[in-house]
């Protein structure tokens, strides 16, 4: 049977991990395989590391979405593929990969995911994650801080120059091609029930 492959796209810090983490736990036993489009970023290998820092990394061309694609498909036909890994504190590609078997669903999360027509016509099920843009500020900043590293100067001065205008001009227009907007981020518990009991019915073959 052909994997249901599950979009789940939003801006910043809204919240799209949990609802994907939330339908990976309500699916069980089922198999679920997960792609994060931020793995995605073409590698900029020619540039300095401070020139690598002023990349517009919320463009969609910050992405390489041919490879993406191409794993979508393969994963589409009961094929492993080899995810890259990327490095957010040196803004490169890592030299290893993450190997990401086939399975029952695919879950598949990224900003910018409902910007390319090939992307949005692999997604079985679309879901746009939306919170208000001062909680998902805060979120950034906490990951940012903790996880990636970065001065909270560096973080607030790429919100305001490349963050909020790129949501405005490709992340929150996206939102039309939606089949399903979780409002409040990814702790909407009602919301995100009915997007379980929608991908279950589809895993069944019942009618949705």
């Amino acid at each position: 049977m052909k994997p249901l492959i599950i979009g789940i796209a939003g801006g910043t810090g809204s919240g799209k991990s949990t609802v994907a983490r939330r339908i990976a736990e309500a699916l069980t036993p089922a198999s679920v395989a997960f792609l994060d489009m931020d793995a995605y970023y073409r590698n900029f290998v020619h540039l300095s590391h401070d020139e690598r820092r002023k990349v517009n990394w919320d463009h969609p061309d910050a992405f390489d979405l041919d490879l993406l694609v191409t794993h979508l498909d393969l994963l589409t036909s009961r094929r492993a593929v080899d995810k890259p890994v990327y490095d957010f504190v040196q803004h490169l590609r890592a030299e290893e990969s993450k190997p990401v078997d086939p399975a029952d669903v695919i879950v598949i999360d990224g900003i910018l995911l409902f910007v390319d027509e090939r992307v949005r016509a692999r997604c079985d099920v679309k879901v746009f994650v939306d919170a208000d843009a001062d909680e998902r500020l805060i979120r950034r900043i906490r990951r940012d801080t903790t996880v990636r590293g970065r001065p909270l100067e560096e973080i607030l001065d790429q919100y305001l120059t490349t963050v909020q205008p790129m949501h405005l001009q490709f992340v929150e227009p996206s939102k039309r091609y939606a089949d399903l907007i979780i409002p409040r981020g990814g702790h909407n518990a009602v919301a995100i029930d009915l997007l379980i009991a929608t991908i279950v019915r589809r895993l069944q073959g019942q009618p949705t």
